[in-house]
């Protein structure tokens, strides 16, 4: 994690320095679900990115860029089904601030979480969002979002 950090301070200072703004203000979430089955439900969190910056993968590709992560609260009332899935246009390109291909979306991005519910009761999925953004010339320092999607009911 330390080596982590010491690459995205390195890599902000030589792309034009560390900005006192947060990927939150290039990058408009939206939470919504879907019911797929009885008590299923697909969690779509969809990533809106401005600009010119480009939001990095779950999986970004070696080391340096802050990957965008899910943290979920747990809930009694239902389980998650799989991983977070990733629909969108994924974008592979070597960066000279990593030194090495990374993986990224740019304009937007669909994350989806499968809930199965133990019962017919509503609740919501809550929980966290980190990410960070970078364009050619800069990386905003990561952010984190909180998330809250209602489900069942």
């Amino acid at each position: 994690m330390i080596r982590k950090l010491f690459l995205f301070i390195v890599a902000a200072l030589m792309g034009g320095g560390i900005l006192m703004a947060q990927s939150s203000t290039q990058v408009k979430w939206s939470y919504a679900a879907k019911k797929i089955a009885d008590k299923t439900y697909e969690v779509h969190l969809t990533a809106a990115i401005g600009g010119d910056y480009h939001l990095y993968a779950q999986d970004a590709g070696g080391e340096g860029p802050i990957p965008t992560a899910f943290t979920f609260t747990r809930n009694p009332l239902f389980s998650l089904e799989g991983n977070v899935k990733e629909k969108g246009e994924l974008i592979k390109k070597f960066e000279s601030a990593w030194n090495h291909d990374v993986r990224y979306y740019q304009r937007t991005v669909d994350f989806i979480q499968v809930v199965k519910l133990k019962s017919n009761l509503r609740t919501s999925l809550a929980g966290k969002v980190e990410f960070m953004v970078c364009n050619d010339r800069q990386c905003l320092p990561p952010s984190d979002v909180d998330i809250k999607v209602g489900v069942g009911g």
